[in-house]
């Protein structure tokens, strides 16, 4: 198997978590999980700070899915340092949240996000609406060419 970019989660809510563990699984997406519960922790990974200093720098994700609502820095806070001085200010993120606030909404795309997806309120639709995330994002999406911590992406890192 390629070596698969993984897919950063950001998600403090558990039930939330393991629903879309399995819906994940259901919609056969190969590329690993990350899961991360607050905006911190979002922060540290990606900057290879704290518990994260040590993390591989070619391990870098090729997706973002973030919650919008997290403890520590939300999740237009974690975008608003990656839009502006992350180590990887080109990442694809998509909030995947329970908030339908019109004004969440204009802030996420404002401040960059790529696109702005409410949670299904089942996890057969969550799977279903899993499916045409991957199909979109990992299948017919073309990715800058961009460097993560110094290095660039092998060309065989996405998946369908």
């Amino acid at each position: 198997m390629a070596n698969l970019k993984s897919v950063l989660v950001v998600e403090d809510n558990e039930d939330d978590i393991f629903i879309l563990k399995r819906a994940w699984q259901r919609a056969a997406i190969r590329n690993p999980l990350e899961v991360l519960t607050d905006g911190q922790q979002a922060l540290d990974y990606l900057s290879r700070m704290g518990r994260f200093a040590n993390r591989d720098c070619t391990s870098a994700p090729c997706l973002m899915l973030l919650d919008i609502k997290l403890p520590y820095l939300s999740g237009l806070d974690v975008l608003q340092w990656l839009r502006s001085s992350g180590p990887c200010p080109t990442l694809a993120v998509v909030f995947l949240t329970a908030s339908n606030n019109r004004s969440d909404i204009e802030r996420a795309y404002q401040f960059g996000g790529n696109a702005y997806v409410i949670k299904p309120s089942t996890s057969e639709k969550l799977a279903e609406m899993l499916e045409d995330l991957k199909d979109f994002w990992m299948k017919h999406n073309e990715f800058p060419p961009w460097q993560i911590f110094g290095s660039n992406p092998p060309d065989d890192t996405f998946t369908a």
